[in-house]
């Protein structure tokens, strides 16, 4: 296994405090925000130093009904080849459902969300997580996420599922201990059953991170300072294995590169306490260096797998379309804790919307957040960011949410900038034909 090191979050808004900060021995960058020709010229100087940049993706949807998109594929691979990474790595996630496999509309969660832990859900994964390892020029390893609500009916523990998965497939596991508190505080699980169950063997590396608590429920927000919980499940892990590689992760609310430098500091402590507490043990046993091989098992029908699939992706589309769509919860989930999921989700939508279209906070002004939440509680998403703030706009234009003046002109005229095929006209004649058009169309 190849050792990494310590290492950070690259994000452009801290990249020059990244370059400056001593002892970065490796960066991971949000794949889906690095073009391979047009590579920030950030991460070449790092690469130019030795820094290894691993690329992680966030929206591949492994642990979705439907097999991995190719081209979601082939992009994740461009950006393994354009940084010379060493691997990639990606999350057990579903992030949308629905769709001809469910004879049902497509729906986008925008986040992360967990799969069951079931014998369905662990055999689609399987072969998903096969699939990208065929089309993926380096080896892939897949990140245990966050979870606000469980699934009724589960079938095994997380370690447990984590194991199967990394025996029947070979792949890497990115441990992230952060969300196993978060796990912990929101499902009752503990971590150190998780990690007793792992193939510790398997891991790639860890991720550290930051959150907040309110109301009882753990929130992962990567946008405030690493707890002390989450350091001491750190040093758990590496009390049994010697971790390749630590990475602290940190996506908004950014501090000074002196704060990030001491929870780094902290980060390297917790880790040596860890290996301090392994040596004491002295069981001698020794650290695996490679990855091992997958089981062999019997292959399963592929009729079998059909049915599994449209199995989860039933289960999957009803818990989605509850917690985008406003439908009835599904039988068996806490319905409180899958509230507190949707206003999380809808919250994500209206930050991220924000930064993929600026200008419609400043538009709307302090009425934009409130007016994006209700919006979304009743209208999912059908097709990314960007065509989410189109929608948003153009519901708020049509519906008749956003009373004359200034604001409804501004937007009005942000709108037909960006709906149409072609840059608006400048010409007022030009812009009221334009206009006419795109009503006529509607």
């Amino acid at each position: 296994m190849m050792r990494l090191g310590t290492g950070i979050g690259w994000r452009p808004e801290i990249a020059d405090a990244v370059e400056r900060m001593p002892g970065i021995d490796w960066v991971e960058a949000v794949a889906e925000n690095v073009c391979p020709g047009h590579l920030p010229d950030s991460l070449l100087r790092l690469r130019e130093r030795g820094v290894t940049v691993i690329p992680h993706g966030v929206s591949l949807g492994l642990g979705d009904a439907e097999r991995p998109d190719e081209g979601r594929l082939t992009a994740l691979a461009e950006r393994a080849e354009a940084l010379g990474s060493p691997l990639v790595t990606e999350h057990i996630a579903f992030v949308r459902a629905g769709g001809p496999l469910t004879a049902s509309p497509r729906l986008e969660a925008g986040h992360l969300l967990p799969v069951p832990r079931t014998r369905d859900a662990l055999d689609v994964l399987c072969e998903n997580v096969r699939i990208a390892q065929e089309a993926l020029p380096v080896p892939l390893a897949v990140e245990n996420i966050a979870a606000l609500v469980a699934w009724p009916g589960e079938e095994m523990t997380e370690g447990q599922f984590l194991y199967e998965l990394a025996d029947r497939t070979g792949v890497r596991l990115l441990i992230d201990v952060a969300n196993l508190h978060t796990n912990h505080v929101n499902r009752g699980e503990d971590p150190a059953k998780a990690l007793a169950e792992l193939p510790l063997e398997a891991i790639a590396y860890v991720h550290v991170a930051g959150g907040f608590e309110r109301d009882g429920v753990w929130h992962d927000s990567h946008a405030h300072p690493v707890p002390r919980p989450v350091l001491d499940i750190l040093t758990d892990l590496a009390s049994r294995v010697s971790p390749p590689g630590v990475l602290l992760e940190r996506d908004e609310n950014f501090p000074e590169p002196a704060e990030l430098e001491r929870e780094l500091g902290a980060i390297r402590k917790a880790v040596e306490r860890g290996a301090k507490e392994r040596r004491a043990q002295e069981h001698g046993a020794q650290e695996c260096g490679a990855q091992g091989s997958a089981r062999e098992t019997e292959p399963t029908a592929s009729d079998d797998r059909a049915a599994a699939r449209q199995r989860l992706g039933l289960a999957q589309t009803a818990l989605l379309s509850a917690l985008v769509a406003g439908t009835p919860a599904p039988e068996g989930f806490d319905r409180m804790r899958l509230g507190v999921q949707a206003r999380a989700l809808a919250a994500k939508r209206a930050d991220v919307v924000a930064k993929v279209a600026p200008e419609l906070p400043l538009i709307l002004g302090n009425g934009y957040r409130t007016a994006f939440v209700a919006y979304a509680q009743g209208h999912p998403m059908r097709g990314g960011y960007r065509q989410d703030a189109l929608d948003f706009a153009e519901e708020l234009l049509l519906g008749g949410r956003l009373a004359e003046g200034r604001s409804r002109r501004e937007l009005r005229r942000w709108w037909l900038d960006r709906s149409g095929p072609a840059p608006r006209p400048t010409s007022r004649l030009g812009q009221v034909g334009r206009v006419g058009r795109s009503l006529i169309g509607r």
